[in-house]
This record gives structure tokens, C-alpha cells and sequence, in this order.
């Protein structure tokens, strides 16, 4: 029987809607409609019953003018003391006077009373009144007047079954509406059930494979062994191997964990539960441990199968350092059942869990044990060659692109950036075309983009005085002039005084993409980014708030490397940096006041020693750094071979302003510089 034969076979008892009408063993579903119905019916027989013979109301002068002056009053029946009820004698029925009572009995001569009535005030005064009527119509016919007691049923159901059936009816619909699969209060009644979305052959599928993770190659080697062990299991079992029961992807945001998850659920071709860390957390106690008994407990009946639980952080966090002390019990409890349901799982069960987080480092160590996650898939950053592929996967859906559009150079301009960065840049690039009204996406169109998601959109009409204007441009200069002399500082790219976000001027570098750093290399970094201060101060002589960014980064920085790094003589090999977060929410410090003080006096002397050596080059290239100010003032926007022009060549390394260098130059990273006192630190900076 096809799906839609199904549904209209569906009265009420049987599978539902769109369900496997083969699963006999699924108990029949149950409709409230029915219920409904049946009372209604109930209901209308009642009244159909009741009303269906009803008398027709009159005044008290009709029935003494017309009925009893006449003699046509059989009898009258005094109901419950509040109504007079009249019968017609059955001779006179049939006359003209008396059409509206036959027509309430459908057209027929009725046989039977009562066939008219009217409402008494009381029975006394019912009496005298009717006395003096038979007395002035000189009626010598005594009226039998008798008295009754009737009962109502359908008020008496109204009042006792009625009421209590519609509530409990309308409370029936609302939370089963509420408790529907998109209702509002769906948590209602299904408080306790997993939210996981599965993704299966008879369910939603998804799209995505290996072939559209670009980068990531590592990763993808150890996930896709994961896969292979679904598809082919006895290639392992065979030689007694094991598959690891859980895989942690760990890395910086936006590197591509959860699209590597969907690729492996598009690759795995085996139910996919996916649900997310905080859709366990709920206000009521011991929802959270359901949640997770309900998943696994599904995740068995499909076995093989795989868990991918994104954002693991919201309940993995280590138990007992919280410092509300027993605001997160249910945390924990949800913890705990996540810990022994990964626990429980035989060898050859089939259920994989795969999880991601940015922040392994407050995971609970039980859940990174062997067994549980025996495997931690670290997805860094992209590398050169990473990048390329991402800017190659993401550049596909543009339809237009010019012929100097390269992958390889833009991939050359982007150090530091994360997949989603680049899914970023290449979006920009081409909303940016659409502005401007282009026909295709040129490299300009790149740039630019990478230009506003560093430093934001450019603000050409924001109003700034002049002296305001050479202040920025001489500060801008003195960074510009520092970085180019220095041997490790970062070569410049280009500098500008248009404010862009919030910064009121901004400078472009591409440095060396490493993974060690030297000392010298960080204080020729500090020197080079207090160059700005340094050149308000020997040209103005005054400083503004213009470097509130600059003495931010150069602040942390001097710490970390006193008290991370241990690069002060005096501090020596010592690091009060914990890596394990252990001491995350510790009110004391791992080190005495008197160390405290000696940080703080040499964090001042290298900021000193930095400062000064940057006013000293400025004071050796003062006739340079004040040229490349006023050019600043002239073009608003100068490059890399000005600086050269004015300047000279770089004396410790390569001019990075063409692309021919840019693409033999070592790889490089784009970090605005901000003099502004509302800016933030610039996205992708390496300290």
C-alpha cells in the first residue's frame, strides 16, 4: 500500500501517517477525534429528544382570550411551580387559531400535550388569576389544573457530564497539539526524549562527502578509517583489532569540524544521530540523563550506527569546578549517564560516538579516557596549500570569475584564516561585485573583501578635523617606519587613514606563518606596534588615547612572556600558565606577592626598553617617517613601494607589495592596526 493509501486508510487505529504499515508490532495509535465525535452525537440525540416536541410559548391574555374563554382548555399542568402548561381539547385542534401549535408538531395534528404554555410567577397567584378569569368568562367548566414535578435531564447532563466532558476535551487538544512533532510545548509530554535528528536511507540524507571537505587531510584519514570499519567490519574483527568507540574533534571555531561530521554521516551510509550539547540541558532534574538513556537507546536498535554530539563543552565540562556550588547537579547527572552509557557499549556493537568542541581543554578528563574517547582528531587551522583547496571548493558556485582570479594568491593573502573565513571572503568578494555592478568577480573584488572582514567597511564621510587627521596619519607612519627597519618585525603591506569599522586607521601586514616565535622576535613585534605612541609623542609632544589597541596587545604580550614563556632572566624557566584549566576558577595565585611584583616591574622594563627603541628609530628616520605621514595625508591610502621609495629597500628582507614577491615570500598574515580608543584586537592576529 503506498504512503498516501495509508493516510487515507488512517480512521483513527494503525500506523501512522507516513509510517511503515509492515510494523505490526507498534501498538495501535489512539484518536482523540473519535471521542469527540461521540459525544457530539450523544449530545444532539439529548437535545433532538428533549426539544423535539417542545410546547409553544404564549401570554396569560392569549390563553384567557383565545383557550379559556372559548372552552377549548382540556387540562393544565403546573410544572415545578415556574411554568402553566396548556392542553387543547383534541376536537379543536383542527381549527385556524390553534395552526401554530400543529406546526410545531411537523405539519400533523398533534394528538398528544402539552401545546402551549406560559411562565407563572407563583402558584398562588396563578390560582386567583385564573379563579377571576373562569369567573369573568363565566366558564362553568372546571379546568383540571394538576401539579408536577419534572425533571430536566439534559440540564442535569449539562451541569454534571457536559461541563467536565468539554473540559477535559479541550485540555486533551490542547496539549496533544502542544505534544505534536511541531508543536510549541512539544517538551510537555516529551520531555525526556532525545532530540536527536537522524539522518538515514528512509529519513533526511545528507549531501555532503569527503570530496567536499577541502584541507583537512589528516583529519579526514583518521575519520574516514571510522567509516571503513562500518562499511567493511570484518576487515578488522577478523585480526582481532578494535575500532576506537569515540572520536573528539577538537580545534579552533570555524576549521570544519561539524561539516567533516556531515561528511562522514554522507560517507557511512548508516543512521547518523546528530544533536547538539545544550539540547540536553533543561530546567527540570533528570531530563538531561533521560535524554542520553533515550539516545543510546535508540542508537542500539539501529546499530550500526553513529552519535555525533556537537558542542560536547555544554555538559562535558569537569565536574566540581563550577564555583555556584550545586547549581549544576543536573549537569553532571547528565554527565554521568553520558559516562556510563559510552562505557557500557560490547566490542562489536556498532555505535561510534563522534563529538566536537573548541574547548577540550574543560572537558572532564573521565570522558577523554580510552574507552570512552579513546581518539582526539585535532582540525587546525588551514595551511597554504589547505587554503587553496578551501578557496577552490568555495569559488565553485561563482559563476563569474575574472581570469586573474588565483587560488593560489589568495590563499597566499589569507594566513591565519579558518574554512569559514573563506567561505567568508569568497561570498564578500562576490556581493562586492554585485555592488559595483560588475559582470564577473575580479581580485579586487577578493581583496576588498578580505580587507572588510578584517578591518569592516570603509567610512570615507566619517567627519574628522584636520588636526585630528595628521595626528592618525603621523601615527600610522610611525608604525609603517618601525616595521620596515626592524629585522623580525612584520613587513608592510599598506597603510590607510579611511576609518574602517571602528578603527580610525588601519595598517596591512603578511607575517611569517611559524610555529615557533623567539624572544627577539616578539619584542622587535612590540617595538614595531609601539611605534604609533612613540611618534605622537617625539612629533606632537603630547599622546592621546589613540593607542589604547597598541598598549592592550603589547600589555599581554609582555606578560605572557614573563609569566607564560619564561623569558625574563629575572622571573627565569618558570611558567604560571595551566594548560589543564584546573585552576580556572582558583582564587588564589601559583605564585607568592613578591613574584607578583617582580612580573609586573619586568613586564614595565621590556614595554620601557620596547618603547624606547622604537623612538629611536623614529628619531634615525625622521625625515622618512615624516614624508610617509604627509603622503598619508595626500592619498589616504599609500602601499609598500612608497615606504620603499622613501625609505629604501627592507634592509632584512623581501619587498612584500608585488604579487610576484607575495607569491615567493614566505606565508604571511593581514593584522589591522587600530588607533582609535573603541577598537577591538584585529581577527587573526598570531601573538
Amino acid at each position: 500500500m503506498s504512503e498516501e493509501n495509508n493516510e487515507k486508510k488512517d480512521f483513527g487505529f494503525g500506523t501512522k501517517p507516513g509510517g511503515d504499515p509492515k510494523n505490526n508490532d507498534k501498538k495501535p495509535k489512539f484518536n482523540i477525534t473519535w471521542v469527540y465525535g461521540l459525544i457530539a452525537i450523544f449530545l444532539f440525540g439529548m437535545l433532538f429528544m428533549q426539544f423535539g416536541a417542545e410546547p409553544v410559548e404564549i401570554t396569560r391574555s392569549r390563553f384567557e382570550q383565545e383557550m379559556l374563554r372559548t372552552h377549548d382548555v382540556e387540562k393544565i399542568e403546573v410544572v415545578n411551580n415556574k411554568r402553566a402548561e396548556i392542553f387543547i381539547k383534541q376536537d379543536r385542534l383542527s381549527e385556524t387559531k390553534f395552526h401554530d401549535a400543529n406546526k410545531q408538531k411537523n405539519g400533523t395534528v398533534a394528538t398528544a400535550g402539552p401545546h402551549y404554555f406560559f411562565t407563572i410567577g407563583s402558584v398562588e397567584v396563578f390560582e386567583k388569576k385564573l379563579d377571576e378569569a373562569m369567573k369573568e368568562f363565566s366558564v362553568e367548566e372546571e379546568v383540571p389544573v394538576s401539579y408536577v414535578t419534572r425533571e430536566n435531564h439534559f440540564e442535569t447532563i449539562l451541569n454534571w457530564l457536559l461541563f467536565p466532558l468539554l473540559l477535559i476535551g479541550v485540555w486533551l487538544f490542547i496539549f496533544r497539539r502542544m505534544a505534536g512533532p511541531n508543536g510549541a510545548g512539544s517538551q510537555i509530554f516529551n520531555i525526556g526524549k532525545s532530540k536527536a535528528k537522524i539522518f538515514d536511507k528512509e529519513g533526511a540524507e545528507v549531501k555532503v562527502d569527503f570530496k567536499d571537505v577541502a584541507g583537512l587531510e589528516e583529519a579526514k584519514v583518521e575519520i574516514k578509517e571510522i567509516v571503513d570499519f562500518l562499511k567493511n567490519p570484518e576487515k578488522y574483527t577478523t585480526l582481532g583489532g578494535k575500532i576506537p568507540k569515540g572520536a573528539l574533534l577538537v580545534g579552533p571555531p570555524g576549521t570544519g569540524k561539524t561539516l567533516l561530521a556531515k561528511a562522514v554521516a554522507g560517507e557511512a551510509h548508516v543512521p547518523f544521530f546528530s544533536m547538539s550539547g545544550s539540547d540536553f540541558v533543561e530546567m527540570f532534574v533528570g531530563v538531561g540523563a533521560s535524554r542520553v538513556r533515550d539516545l543510546f537507546k535508540q542508537a542500539k536498535e539501529k546499530a550500526p550506527c553513529i552519535i555525533f554530539i556537537d558542542e560536547i563543552d555544554a555538559i562535558g565540562r569537569a565536574r566540581g569546578k563550577n564555583p555556584n556550588w550545586g547549581a549544576n547537579d543536573e549537569r553532571e547527572n547528565t554527565l554521568n549517564q553520558l559516562l556510563t552509557e559510552m562505557d557500557g557499549f560490547g566490542t562489536n556493537s556498532g555505535v561510534i560516538i563522534l563529538a566536537a568542541t573548541n574547548r577540550a581543554d574543560i572537558l572532564d578528563r573521565a570522558l577523554l579516557r580510552a574507552g570512552r574517547f579513546d581518539r582526539q582528531i585535532h582540525v587546525e587551522l588551514p595551511d597554504l596549500n589547505e587554503r587553496k583547496e578551501i578557496f577552490k571548493v568555495h569559488m565553485r558556485p561563482l559563476t563569474k570569475l575574472g581570469e586573474e582570479v588565483s587560488a593560489e594568491f589568495l590563499a597566499k593573502q589569507t594566513p591565519g584564516f579558518s574554512g569559514a573565513d573563506i567561505a567568508n571572503v569568497a561570498n564578500e568578494a562576490a556581493l562586492i561585485a554585485a555592488r559595483k555592478n560588475k559582470n564577473k568577480v575580479e581580485k579586487q573584488d577578493f581583496l576588498d573583501a578580505i580587507d572588510r572582514i578584517i578591518g569592516g567597511l570603509e567610512k570615507k564621510n566619517k567627519i574628522i578635523s584636520p588636526e585630528e587627521k595628521k595626528t592618525i596619519a603621523y601615527h600610522e607612519a610611525g608604525h609603517a617606519t618601525v616595521s620596515w627597519v626592524l629585522e623580525h618585525a612584520n613587513p608592510l603591506i599598506k597603510v590607510t587613514i579611511v576609518p574602517r569599522g571602528q578603527a580610525l586607521g588601519a595598517a596591512w601586514y603578511l607575517p611569517e606563518e611559524r610555529q615557533l616565535t623567539t624572544k627577539d622576535q616578539m619584542l622587535d613585534e612590540m617595538c614595531a606596534i609601539l611605534g604609533g605612541r612613540a611618534a605622537e609623542e617625539l612629533f606632537f609632544g603630547r599622546i592621546s588615547t589613540g593607542a589604547l589597541n597598541d598598549l592592550e596587545k603589547v600589555t599581554k604580550q609582555a606578560y605572557a612572556m614573563v609569566s607564560f614563556f619564561g623569558m625574563s632572566d629575572r622571573i627565569g624557566n618558570r611558567s604560571f600558565y595551566d594548560s589543564s584549566g584546573q585552576n580556572e576558577y582558583s582564587f588564589n595565585k601559583p605564585y607568592s606577592d613578591d613574584t607578583a611584583k617582580a612580573i609586573d616591574e619586568e613586564v614595565k622594563s621590556i614595554i620601557d626598553l620596547a618603547y624606547e627603541k622604537a623612538k629611536a628609530l623614529l628619531l634615525e628616520y625622521r625625515e622618512q617617517h615624516n614624508k610617509i605621514g604627509d603622503l598619508l595625508l595626500e592619498k589616504e591610502v599609500i602601499f609598500a613601494e612608497d615606504l620603499e621609495r622613501i625609505i629604501g629597500p627592507r634592509p632584512h628582507g623581501k619587498t612584500p607589495f608585488s604579487e610576484d614577491n607575495a607569491a615567493t615570500a614566505p606565508v604571511k598574515e593581514i593584522v589591522p592596526e587600530t588607533p582609535n580608543t573603541e577598537t577591538t584586537e584585529p581577527k587573526n592576529q598570531t601573538e
